[in-house]
Formats: structure tokens, sequence, C-alpha cells
């Protein structure tokens, strides 16, 4: 087991037994449409439109456990200190994706590298592999695990060149992998990409990347 899920497993423990102590969350339920009557239904109305808006889609939402969050915590008293709550929230964000990788890792011809990387070949190419300080020209297309879009080169209408040492390090070495005109699908363990930063509105901090990328050439 490489080092990446080894980590991945002792935080999964430490966090499912906090959670233990806290609270047991219930599915998903529907409710009925409510109807705003007054301004300060309005106003209320609005701050949970924008709450949702920027924290995104909460796996297994419980409306009555995430009032009952806002309540305690409006009145400075929550049962949970600020480091436990940023523990569960960064071990939630990473559970999807570890959940993902595992799920990813046991399709027909995907390969898991020692790092973590997964990789399944489109097309296998048939020029040379470019070398860590190589310059590469590629086409490629990018999304997060609940199939948002977040780049394509293809779109643009044009493809894009780097050198490989300057990119986030799935690309790195995922594209040595790769000979002249072959074309991968590479998804990339937040470790291999940008980790706890989240890239403006477009990929949440701790996200699995998926491309699938087309070696064009090595410029070197």
């Amino acid at each position: 087991m490489n080092t990446y899920f080894k980590t991945t497993f002792v935080l999964a423990g430490f966090v499912s037994l906090l959670m233990a102590s806290s609270c047991q969350l219930t599915k998903k339920m529907s409710e009925k449409p409510i109807k705003l009557k007054t301004y300060q239904d309005s106003l209320n109305y609005s701050h949970g439109v924008m709450f949702a808006q920027q924290v995104g889609e909460i796996p297994n939402f419980d409306t009555k456990m995430m009032i009952a969050g806002i309540r305690e915590a409006n009145k400075e008293n929550p049962q949970l200190s600020k480091s436990q709550i940023n523990d569960i929230i960064t071990f939630e964000k990473k559970r999807v994706g570890i959940e993902y990788l595992a799920e990813n890792g046991k399709k027909a011809g995907v390969t898991t590298t020692e790092s973590g990387l997964q990789y399944r070949v489109i097309t296998p190419g048939k020029g040379t592999k470019p070398a860590l300080t190589d310059k590469v020209k590629v086409h490629y297309e990018g999304h997060l695990i609940n199939g948002t879009e977040f780049d394509s080169s293809i779109k643009r209408g044009e493809p894009i060149s780097f050198h490989l040492n300057r990119v986030i390090k799935g690309w790195t070495e995922g594209l040595q992998l790769m000979k002249e005109g072959g074309k991968y699908e590479l998804v990339i363990p937040s470790e291999l990409a940008y980790g706890e930063r989240a890239m403006g509105d477009v990929i949440p901090a701790h996200s699995v990347l998926i491309f699938e990328i087309e070696l064009i050439a090595i410029e070197k």
C-alpha cells in the first residue's frame, strides 16, 4: 500500500471516531417548498441560498443537524472545537475523492502508480517519451469527478506548451509515461494536483482531477 493511501486511512479512522462522539448523519429528506411571506423570510432565505452556494453540495445533508450547528454557533457554544470542525470538513472533502480513486482503480485498463496517480491508455502513441526537463506540446480537457469541466485547450482551439518540471506533479509523472501521439486519461489525487489550495471558484481544495491529455510533440 503506498504512502498516500496509508495516510488517508489513518485520517479516516480518526475522523470516524470523532464523528461518532457527536452525531449521526441521516439521509437527505425531501421537504415541501416554503412560502416567503415577509421581508425577514426573504432575508433568511437569501442567507441560506448564499451559504449553500458557498459551501457547495453537502453529501447526506441533514437539515436538523445543519440548523443545530448554525443555532449553537450563533450562541457561541458549538459542541465541536474549531480544529475538530476543520478536521471533519477537510476529511469529507478528501473522502469523496478517496472513494472515487478506490473505485476507479478497479476498472479494466486503469493502472495505479506508487504515488497514487491513475492512468488509462486511450491511444498508445508511437514516438518517444519525454524526459523531466523536456518541453512538450499537448491538447487536454480537465474536469472534476462530478463531471464539471474546468478547462479545455481543445475548446480554445489551441494546444499549450510547457516544461514538464513546471506543472503539477500528476502531469509531470503522467506525461513521462506517454509517447508522442499518445492519448491518456490521468486521474490525479489532490496531493499530486493543488492539494489544500482552491483554484478560484473552479477547482475546490482537495480535488481529484481528471484529464484527457494528448501528447502532440516533444519540443525540447
